[in-house]
């Protein structure tokens, strides 16, 4: 277990254990929660609620696997969220949230000052709910937004809903990361978002494993990346009918692309500065500590300290 983290999966916690959680947050010790598939009663879950609002040290809160299992905890989250303001990563993936959920939350999300990664794979979420996601994709970058996004296995969403998701994503000043598997998305959606990343200045990586799409697709996104300049560095395609020699050359040309970007910087770190900049790095905090970082393979994760 990591300094500063308490991370319990799958067990039934009693008020005592839940206690020893509030007393943890309220000592502004704890950086990382990760209570993933716990079972707790609605009022012990309110009671980690407010340990979390008046933390002022917690930067990751997993919530993963059914914490969230109704509404009246998620009207109690919603509450936590809006007091608290050390959140950066909030993991909610396989919770019953429903488009009802996300109104819900949408203000305590979409107005939350350090929130930058959020999971919402596998939320039952339709396309009310992505309309409220685009506002956390802001254009203008002097206003904070997502930077990663998750949105895996929401077979809810229509062609609407995943269209206006593209048109946010490519005009997005922050995004880096959107993770998109197990969609039934198709190659419709798929040549939508290939425009979006075509667009997009920030977008890293997009994961499109096991989403119905074809060579019809894998041929838009290699003529994008073989012709076009993008700030994409990972596409996974993966469980599709694609090719393995398409899937082969897209992958060469992206690697070709981040190569040649790697010796730039290399030659701008040679060059003499006429001053010295100061620059934000996301890998370690303001302790000293080195952050761990665990991605799922789709390279850099923001303050990703536990497992999904």
């Amino acid at each position: 277990m990591l300094p500063g983290s308490i991370q319990i999966t799958g067990e039934t916690l009693s008020g005592a254990e839940v206690k020893d959680i509030c007393d943890s947050l309220k000592e502004n010790t704890v950086r990382l929660l990760s209570v993933r598939g716990c079972q707790f009663t609605d009022r012990d879950f309110g009671r980690v609620c407010r340990g979390v609002a008046e933390s002022h040290s917690l930067a990751q809160l997993n919530l993963n696997l059914g914490v969230v299992s109704s509404i009246t905890r998620t009207k109690q989250l919603a509450d936590a969220l809006k007091t608290n303001r050390s959140i950066q990563t909030l993991f909610l993936h396989g919770s019953p949230l429903l488009d009802e959920g996300l109104v819900v939350l949408n203000t305590a999300l979409s107005t939350h000052p350090s929130l930058v990664s959020l999971d919402l794979g596998d939320c039952m979420l339709g396309d009310e709910a992505v309309r409220l996601i685009c506002g956390m994709l802001p254009p203008d970058g002097a206003k904070s937004g997502l930077r990663e996004l998750t949105l895996s296995a929401n077979p809810a969403i229509t062609t609407k809903g995943w269209a206006r998701l593209a048109v946010a994503v490519a005009h997005s000043s922050q995004l880096r990361v959107l993770n998109l598997d197990y969609n039934p998305l198709g190659d419709q959606i798929a040549g939508m978002l290939a425009v979006a990343v075509a667009s997009s200045r920030t977008l890293e990586v997009l994961d499109l494993e096991g989403t119905g799409l074809t060579n019809q697709s894998a041929q838009i996104f290699l003529d994008m990346v073989e012709n076009y300049p993008t700030s994409l560095r990972v596409l996974v395609l993966s469980e599709n009918d694609i090719s393995p020699e398409l899937q082969q050359q897209i992958s060469d040309l992206l690697s070709e692309g981040e190569e040649e970007e790697d010796k730039e910087a290399e030659a701008r770190a040679d060059a003499p500065l006429a001053c010295e900049k100061i620059a934000w790095i996301p890998h370690s905090n303001s302790s000293g500590r080195h952050v761990v970082l665990l991605t799922s393979g789709l390279g850099d994760s923001l303050l990703a300290e536990t497992e999904m």
